[in-house]
């Protein structure tokens, strides 16, 4: 059985126009994309792998470059921190560790004051958060 072909070859010009559309369409998705907002405070954590965890309650304090504390997600000044964190030990029927999310920019310094602050407050054991490192590969089976 034999078909009809109608088909031809295209030997005419291309319009650059309506791929002229849809790259820019393109470009504004990608312009827009970037300048949306992204809430909460961007903290870049250290890679760690192998760190052991805690089993007690833990109460995360998040700690930035520039020295400012967050906790339950609201910016906190020091006094208040440490006020928080005095009546979170005392509603607490066991014992307490703080988790620090802290940013790869801050000192030591920031990070022994809030240790300090939160052993002041009632909790003892301060874990530093961390991303876990890179999985190892697998064992190639022979």
């Amino acid at each position: 059985m034999k078909f009809p072909r109608n088909a031809r070859i295209f030997r005419g010009q291309l319009d650059a126009a309506p791929f002229a559309i849809v790259f820019s369409c393109l470009a504004l998705f990608l312009l827009l994309g970037t300048l949306v907002y992204t809430p909460g405070v961007a903290l870049r954590l250290p890679v760690a792998a192998g760190l052991p965890g805690t089993d007690k309650t833990t109460i995360a304090v998040a700690l930035d470059k520039n020295g400012h504390f967050y906790f339950e997600n609201k910016s906190v000044e020091e006094a208040e921190l440490r006020t928080r964190l005095r009546q979170a030990a005392s509603k607490s029927s066991q014992s307490l560790a703080l988790l620090v999310q802290f940013d790869k920019a801050v000192t030591s310094e920031q990070l022994i004051h809030l240790a300090l602050l939160a052993r002041e407050a009632g909790i003892p054991e301060a874990w530093l958060a961390t991303l876990p490192g890179p999985v190892p590969a697998a064992n190639p089976v022979p």
